[in-house]
């Protein structure tokens, strides 16, 4: 029989304590939908080699991105990878090390992370950056916490255009936090009204960009409002091979810049892991989430690597702590910094400038169907598509030719049925983008 070291009346201590009634008030705050009332309807039981099979067909049913024609975006890119660098990450020294708990004995970890944060500094035009995060999405939600930490103040602005998923994250991460998110209407080529409800009460705004739809965004009036109310610009990215073709955020004036990073030596992985960026000015540093490893030297003069800054609550007192989060995505984090490696400045630049110019191609070539109207103004290597028929169901008859044509942004938000966010990277072929104009054709007709 299994041990239970508390007994009733323990457990109703506890809950009064607490303050609650019963343990099910512990989960208030789970919708009522997502409770459970009884067991999982899964058998109690299989052999190894059954479930080994039943796992088997369930994979099956996946389709890994290369099998077809693919064009989905929205987040999460399908880039070539090289070979070197899934053999890096595999060697002892970076496949094996997690969480440096005795962080100066792991120096190939170490440096590694130390060359990431540079190079993340230089991809985002920042003064410094950590030694990653979980996701974009969460780093995101990090960072609505410190800008309003650094400038004690609880109202942030949502810009439209930033991904729904990277809101909901801030939603969830705030909501608790007395902040007051003010989210705008996610559509494309919005205007920035937002910035008319800027005040002296205002930590921050969040702008993306490339944002969800594909546009490509000048932030400089954005962090010229929020400044002169005293307020942060909070600049997102969700493809990072975007930054080797546009101005940096840090360029353009952004505070604090947080992005994901998979795009760069990390495969889609049918959604993770992935690997937060987070950049901030010199300024902020003290207050950014997260580690920072920094360059050294030992005993014997030496060069070595150390870990020069941790204010997670894993490390230091908790109430003095900047963040909850408890890892770095350190593989991913490697494999990101093998890729940037391998492709140096000029391989960064023109990557982009391929990934431009497929998009450019299929933008042309989708343009000139009859029902399809292009409505992404300005674009890197994603834009949106108006089409006279629910995005979903076309995607679906597509899907039937073996062409996954984007992503419908209804699957992302409210009210937007008839547009189709589209994505091209360098590996999409010419037969790719005929099969996609051929399957489109039809789908519309």
């Amino acid at each position: 029989m299994r041990y239970l070291p508390l007994n009733n009346n323990d457990r109703a201590a506890m809950l009064d304590v607490v303050g609650v009634k019963s343990i099910d008030g512990l989960f208030e705050d789970v919708p009522e939908a997502a409770r459970l009332d009884s067991l999982i309807d899964v058998p109690l039981h299989k052999t190894e080699s059954e479930v080994d099979g039943h796992l088997t067909a369930l994979a099956a049913k996946n389709r890994a991105a290369g099998a077809g024609p693919f064009f989905i975006g929205a987040g999460a890119y399908r880039h070539h990878i090289p070979a070197t660098v899934d053999h890096l990450i595999q060697r002892s020294e970076f496949l094996t090390a997690y969480t440096p708990y005795q962080p100066e004995i792991s120096q190939g970890t170490l440096q590694v992370l130390f060359e990431f944060q540079t190079q993340v500094a230089m991809l985002t035009g920042m003064d410094v950056a950590n030694a990653s995060m979980y996701d974009g999405s969460t780093a995101c939600g990090e960072a609505v916490l410190m800008a309003c930490r650094v400038k004690r103040r609880k109202k942030v602005f949502v810009a439209s255009g930033v991904h729904p998923h990277y809101t909901a994250v801030c939603k969830n991460t705030s909501q608790y936090q007395n902040i007051d998110l003010r989210v705008a209407d996610c559509a494309p080529n919005c205007d920035a009204g937002i910035l008319n409800g800027l005040d002296k009460d205002t930590a921050a705004i969040i702008v993306q960009s490339p944002n969800v739809f594909g546009e490509v965004i000048d932030l400089a009036p954005y962090a010229e409002a929020a400044h002169e109310v005293g307020a942060l610009l909070i600049a997102v990215f969700t493809e990072p091979v975007a930054l080797g073709a546009i101005k940096s955020p840090g360029e353009m004036g952004a505070d604090i810049v947080v992005g994901e990073g998979q795009s760069l030596g990390v495969g889609l992985n049918y959604g993770g892991p992935y690997v937060g960026l987070f950049a901030v000015a010199q300024k902020l540093v003290r207050q950014m989430p997260g580690r920072v490893c920094g360059e050294t030297v030992d005993a014997n003069g030496e060069r070595g690597y150390v870990l020069t800054l941790s204010t997670r609550e894993q490390h230091i007192r908790r109430e003095k702590a900047t963040s909850n989060i408890c890892t770095n995505s350190g593989l991913c984090t490697v494999a990101f910094s093998i890729h940037m490696s391998l492709l140096g400045e000029a391989g960064l630049r023109t990557l982009a400038t391929l990934n431009h110019e497929k998009a450019c191609q299929l933008a042309d070539a989708l343009g000139a169907i009859d029902g399809v109207e292009l409505v992404t103004e300005s674009f890197f290597n994603e834009f949106t598509l108006r089409l006279t028929k629910p995005a979903k169901d076309v995607v679906e008859a597509m899907v039937a030719k073996n062409v996954l044509g984007g992503l419908p942004a209804a699957r992302l938000m409210d009210g937007q049925d008839d547009l189709l966010i589209v994505c091209a990277t360098e590996t999409n072929s010419d037969a790719d983008i005929n099969a996609f104009v051929a399957a489109l054709t039809e789908a519309l007709s």
